[in-house]
């Protein structure tokens, strides 16, 4: 099977499109080698991918003979990616947080309305004086 349509197949992009773009990419390689999204994958090959920046590491067990259901991915594929990966992804979440905490900074279009709402009340009790 095509390694663009093993992973979609085993859920780990969305579409086969996304895919070929991180082949491209060279993101994607197997038994240690730059992959095309031609490239034929078997049992016992290793696939490693980067992607929403951490480095998975996969064995695969079997291959698919269509996209399967999530509950059945680990029939056909081994994920080996460390623990740290993940860690690092949620340091990465924890200081953008405490960078910018969400609901600051720019207002959206409706706080400006009520922004503008609230300034158009106060100028309208000055005409009245």
């Amino acid at each position: 099977m095509r390694v663009d349509k093993y992973l979609w197949c085993v859920r780990y992009y969305k579409t086969r499109n996304m895919v070929t773009e991180a082949c491209k990419k060279n993101h994607i390689t197997v038994n240690g080698q730059v992959a095309k999204p031609s490239k034929e994958v078997f049992a016992t090959d290793k696939i490693t991918f980067r992607k929403d920046q951490i480095t998975y590491k996969i064995s695969v067990l079997d291959i698919p003979a269509n996209r399967v259901g999530a509950k059945l991915v680990d029939i056909y594929r081994k994920d080996e990616t460390p623990a740290e990966s993940f860690e690092h992804l949620e340091l990465l979440k924890l200081s953008k947080e405490h960078y910018r905490k969400h609901g600051e900074g720019r207002p959206t279009k409706k706080d400006r309305r009520d922004l503008d709402d609230f300034g158009s009340d106060f100028n309208e009790e000055e005409d009245s004086e």
